[in-house]
């Protein structure tokens, strides 16, 4: 009897930090599009499961069904206030935070046997461990930064990142006024 077997078809998942994507790309004077980075994800690097941790504000809940809507899978984690007394020198005062490192890191460990390559879309060096890990698993595709300023954490991994404010012109939201 003769068999054909079906290869596996690659998965490939994105983790993103929405925050920190967010962030780094209005710190360089642009917003994401976020139809147009699914898009992007897709037919550029082939991703397949996109996880968008984000911080939940009860407010918001028609962004979140619009990005579920697009294929996001929306993860999301409480938020609390940070005061202008809290803030860092990198952060604005008084702000929404929601820390979904945690939740990246565990996502992407648990579900590593359901993935072919994971990409990492932060430019946040609390991800070092996990990236260096996924390296070592041979499991990492790439980690896109927001923009040039990554952690300097991350510049032993340069061979892996994709600066995305390369790539503005095709991700930039704009706005129909």
């Amino acid at each position: 009897m003769n068999r054909k077997f079906l290869k596996p078809k690659k998965r490939i998942v994105a983790f993103i930090d929405s925050q920190n994507l967010n962030l780094g790309t209005q710190r360089m004077g642009w917003k994401v599009d976020w139809k147009k980075f699914r898009i992007f994800l897709k037919e550029k690097y082939g991703v397949n499961e996109v996880y968008l941790f984000i911080g939940y504000l009860s407010e918001n809940e028609s962004m979140y069904e619009y990005l579920h809507d697009l294929g996001y899978k929306i993860v999301l984690k409480p938020t609390f206030s940070v005061t202008k007394e809290e803030a860092t020198d990198k952060e604005p005062k008084n702000f929404v935070k929601g820390n979904v490192d945690t939740e990246i890191v565990l996502m992407a460990i648990k579900e590593i046997k359901n993935y072919s390559k994971a990409i990492i879309v932060s430019a946040d060096g609390d991800f070092y461990s996990l990236i260096e890990y996924l390296i070592s698993k041979n499991k990492l595709l790439y980690i896109m930064s927001p923009n040039w300023q990554y952690s300097t954490l991350l510049k032993d991994f340069k061979p892996y990142i994709i600066d995305l404010s390369q790539h503005k012109k095709e991700l930039a939201y704009h706005s129909k006024k």
